[in-house]
């Protein structure tokens, strides 16, 4: 029998369940996903840098865990949050449990939870800060501070550089990491290109020096508007009219750059299943999708047009700049996991470093 823990958020409600993974006490801001497949891939998903994740699908763990399923090298999140963990994962590819995986890398887990309660308590209320505890303290009114007193930080510091290579190709396609996903890598790699990835705070001079083609504007965690330097370097980089493509916090970055205002969203969008209808031709897209920072549609500049708008809220899902060649989604389109039906834009930003348009 797994021993007693306890899930405590910030505006005071308390959920017990029972351990697995790390043995510890662990802080930070609750989120949910409604990914059904993947769980993987979002433990090592450096967009989920310092959260507690909750997933809503009642069984995780069923596959184990794969090493060539992650995207990057270590488990990004703080705390993981699950209905039901499997004990006996049943795949071919499986090289061990996602207890033991949590163990070696000293995440704290908590299942048996109410997940259900649970999501619709951070739907309703939105996301909070939290924590995952051994015991209860004495003292409650001075934790439920203590949580109502954390600040929103940047997390991309914590994540970027960490996966650098020193050979810089000929003429390269720039990727600025903020927390990238292997997966991204991929994708342009696979479609020929030789990509150097520099870290968030790199200079624009020392990346134009590189004589890039074109530039990658990776994901991220965290709140963009934190990312000063970053912003200015992008602007600096858009003002050449180099090829350019963002990601996620990419995206929201290379908003900002041009003027643009962001805020935080009560819950999120965070899952495998968000629609997104395609403003030039009508088209709607099953999308995967990890932020809880949206831009504001009414703060674009005159040169940049709404790309991609999602059908649940209407937020702004994908941004296309008139006047350069630079667009960006605020979806994963190389998925991992879920669905890949806008892995096109990958070609589309090809098309564009060989010389096409928007």
């Amino acid at each position: 029998m797994r021993e007693k823990a306890y899930l405590v958020l910030q505006n005071g409600r308390v959920f017990e369940g029972r351990r697995f993974g790390a043995v510890g006490d662990v802080y930070g801001e609750a989120v949910f996903t409604t990914a059904m497949t993947g769980y993987v891939e979002t433990l090592t998903d450096p967009s989920y840098h310092g959260q507690l994740v909750v997933q809503t699908f009642p069984l995780i763990g069923n596959v184990g865990v794969m090493e060539e399923d992650f995207e990057s090298e270590y488990p990004q999140l703080s705390g993981y949050i699950v209905r039901e963990a499997c004990d006996v994962p049943s795949n071919f590819r499986c090289q061990k449990t996602l207890d033991q995986y949590l163990k070696e890398s000293g995440v704290v887990g908590i299942c048996g939870v109410d997940t259900r309660a649970l999501t619709r308590l951070l739907r309703s209320s939105g996301v909070m800060q939290a924590c995952i505890l051994s015991k209860l303290p004495e003292d409650m009114d001075a934790l439920l501070q203590k949580l109502a007193d954390t600040p929103a930080l940047n997390s991309v510091p914590e994540v970027t550089g960490l996966r650098l290579k020193e050979e810089t190709p000929e003429n390269p396609v720039v990727m600025m990491d903020f927390g990238y996903k292997e997966s991204i890598l991929s994708c342009l790699e696979s479609r020929g290109l030789a990509v150097k990835v520099v870290p968030a705070d790199m200079d624009a001079e020392k990346i134009l020096a590189m004589n890039p083609r074109a530039v990658m504007l990776s994901n991220g965690p965290g709140d963009p508007a934190l990312n000063i330097k970053p912003i200015q370097t992008i602007r600096t980089l858009m003002d050449k009219k180099l090829p350019m493509f963002g990601i996620c916090l990419g995206h929201q970055l290379m908003a900002l750059a041009m003027g643009a205002s962001s805020s935080k969203m009560k819950f999120g969008h965070r899952g495998e299943n968000q629609p997104v209808i395609d403003q030039r031709d009508g088209r709607l897209f099953i999308t995967s999708q990890n932020h809880g920072y949206a831009l504001d549609i009414d703060s674009l500049p005159a040169c940049a047009k709404p790309l991609f708008i999602n059908a649940n809220d209407h937020t702004l899902e994908g941004v296309i700049y008139t006047d350069r060649p630079a667009f960006s989604v605020q979806f994963h389109p190389e998925a991992s996991g879920g669905p890949r039906d806008t892995a096109f834009l990958f070609d589309d930003f090809l098309k564009l470093i060989q010389g096409g348009k928007n």
